[in-house]
């Protein structure tokens, strides 16, 4: 199985790493892709594609089968999801995809560019965060429920770290010591040049 955790990992947070470490321990995984969104695609607090690549980098340096795809970072607009794991997928020789995606986005995951299809060719690994009920949320959805075969879901991840409390605290007990650094020598989410 090929997974792929996209996200703005803004910046990535040991969180990110510890939903890998599930994931792996987990499934049957072949190869993780993690797919950083492009600033292109609108959030107004998303700093440079380059700044989050390379904190990618220092945060995978240890994980045997994780890998980054710039894949969205070097488009020239956001195409959806859908686009960017059928492209993935062909270049994987069409092997099965599975699309990481946190119990709060499942929630809006119906009304995402090309929702059906995107539900229905892919599967999705949903990691359970604040203690939702992930099984009434695909039961209550008419879509996801007409394909709730394709969700595989994952209790145990429980940690409350995210990039947005990162940013708002700058904790660097959220990130990897070396992105910690890395944010500090580049003056990153104080208000400084995120260029």
């Amino acid at each position: 199985m090929i997974v792929v955790f996209g996200g703005a990992f803004n910046p990535p947070t040991l969180a990110h790493k510890e939903i890998y470490q599930l994931i792996i321990k987990s499934l049957p995984v072949e190869k993780f892709i993690f797919l950083p969104v492009s600033k292109k695609y609108s959030k107004s607090s998303l700093i440079a594609d380059n700044h989050r690549l390379n904190m990618l980098k220092i945060l995978i340096k240890d994980l045997d089968k994780a890998k980054i795809s710039k894949l969205e970072t070097e488009e020239n607009q956001f195409l959806g999801t859908y686009k960017s794991l059928k492209r993935l997928q062909k270049e994987y020789e069409n092997k099965k995809v599975a699309f990481v995606l946190g119990a709060d986005n499942l929630i809006h995951l119906h009304k995402w560019i090309n929702a059906e299809k995107l539900i229905k060719d892919f599967n999705f690994i949903v990691v359970n965060r604040n203690n939702r009920d992930v099984y009434k949320l695909l039961e209550k959805n008419e879509l996801l429920s007409k394909y709730k075969d394709n969700f595989i879901v994952l209790e145990e991840f429980n940690s409350f770290i995210s990039s947005s409390l990162f940013r708002e605290t700058l904790d660097p007990s959220y990130v990897d010591e070396d992105i910690y650094h890395y944010i500090m020598k580049n003056d990153l989410y104080r208000g400084g040049n995120n260029e």
